[in-house]
């Protein structure tokens, strides 16, 4: 199968990237698109580099890079503006698309031209939000299947339009989509095991993380982690600490933005991390920090759900807490109990490596796609 991988990044990490990396933009788009998967942001090339493993043929596509899509165009003699395929502007006005789209549409019309360019078996969007219904619907003409992935709330039916398959890790999704008249599957994430090898030696001298945004989707857990401000020495690493009150105690212990390898690194300094899910998860345990956190050896200190078990054997893989003031409570007897916190971490992480990799995702997706694609096209 040839596969092509729609994703798109954080334009503040984007932003970062290029301000860090003086001349990036002026690289060929090759050089400038593995600038970007070496930093690891999200999933990186963890998917592609897999797949390309199992003998299909995957490309990267970071559709909303204004740099890298921009040096696509000109390197591909694409005339943005007149482009075949043109879509209403209204379409780039949707909230779900964002401020970059709707300030620069010819971020769409290059990515259709890449796929249409690739003709691809199967047409994989990592962001719903990105591709609006009547493109995809005419994306057809040239893409074998549509398959998106989601773990986040679900964007307007209008986008939902046009996907042959919906993947999701979350368990609720499955059969809401699949009342709705759409097929899906239930598809975990991962972690990828070379992360550890590009990690420089990193000294564990953060006793408590929380490493993650802190946004409108996670409006039910800041009295959690306030709470645990308040009464632990918790640092926390991320975005949205900026649109916090002055007086929350959140803003005191906040280290900065971290993405990529640094996000990994923040979490490998620690010996404790603290996770929680975002609302829409309601009581199913599915987030990326799962396993990015047990990947690299730090005890995941997690909100207990309902599915928690089937992932992780809790107590002696992760730990978990049902309120604030059970959190702070294994907090300070984990800090006082480094042994047994160790211990924990180690067994959570030889759980991961050994089930819960991008490279044991893959080898469950390739049947998946292989049978979809088969039943559009017998």
């Amino acid at each position: 199968m040839r596969i092509a991988i729609i994703d798109t990044y954080y334009p503040r990490f984007v932003a970062s990237h290029y301000r860090l990396n003086s001349g990036i933009s002026r690289l060929s788009y090759r050089e400038q698109q593995k600038k970007l998967l070496d930093a690891c942001f999200g999933t990186s090339d963890f998917y592609s580099r897999h797949l390309n493993n199992l003998g299909c043929e995957a490309h990267d596509l970071i559709v909303n890079c204004v740099q890298l899509q921009q040096t696509w165009a000109r390197e591909n003699d694409v005339p943005v503006s007149t482009l075949a395929l043109k879509v209403p502007h209204r379409a780039f006005r949707l909230p779900v698309v964002g401020p970059w789209l709707s300030s620069l549409p010819g971020l769409l019309d290059v990515a259709v031209a890449h796929v249409r360019a690739l003709k691809p078996d199967v047409l994989y969007c990592q962001d719903l939000s990105f591709f609006p219904g009547e493109v995809l619907q005419q994306l057809k003409k040239h893409v074998g299947l549509v398959v998106g992935q989601i773990a986040s709330p679900l964007p307007p039916e209008s986008f939902l339009r046009g996907y042959d398959l919906i993947l999701t890790s979350f368990p609720h999704f499955v059969p809401r989509l699949r009342e709705s008249g759409m097929a899906s599957e239930y598809f975990r994430i991962g972690f990828d095991e070379r992360v550890l090898s590009m990690l420089d030696d990193v000294k564990r001298d953060v006793g408590v993380s929380f490493v993650g945004g802190i946004s409108r989707h996670h409006g039910k857990a800041l009295p959690l982690l306030e709470h645990i401000a308040r009464n632990t020495d918790i640092r926390f690493f991320g975005y949205g600490a900026g649109n916090l009150p002055r007086s929350s105690p959140i803003r005191r212990r906040h280290g900065g933005e971290v993405w990529g390898l640094d996000m990994y690194r923040a979490l490998a300094r620690s010996r404790i991390t603290l996770n929680r899910h975002i609302n829409v998860a309601e009581n199913n345990a599915n987030n990326m920090r799962l396993y990015e956190a047990t990947g690299v050896g730090t005890l995941l200190l997690t909100d207990r759900k309902d599915n928690l078990g089937e992932l992780f054997e809790i107590g002696s893989e992760v730990v978990a807490y049902s309120s604030a003031e059970e959190a702070v409570e294994l907090i300070q007897y984990y800090l006082a109990h480094p042994e047994d916190a160790q211990a924990i971490a180690r067994a959570g992480q030889a759980r991961t490596l050994r089930e819960h990799t991008y490279r044991h995702r893959m080898e469950e997706l390739v049947p998946v796609l292989e049978r979809y694609l088969r039943a559009q096209h017998p």
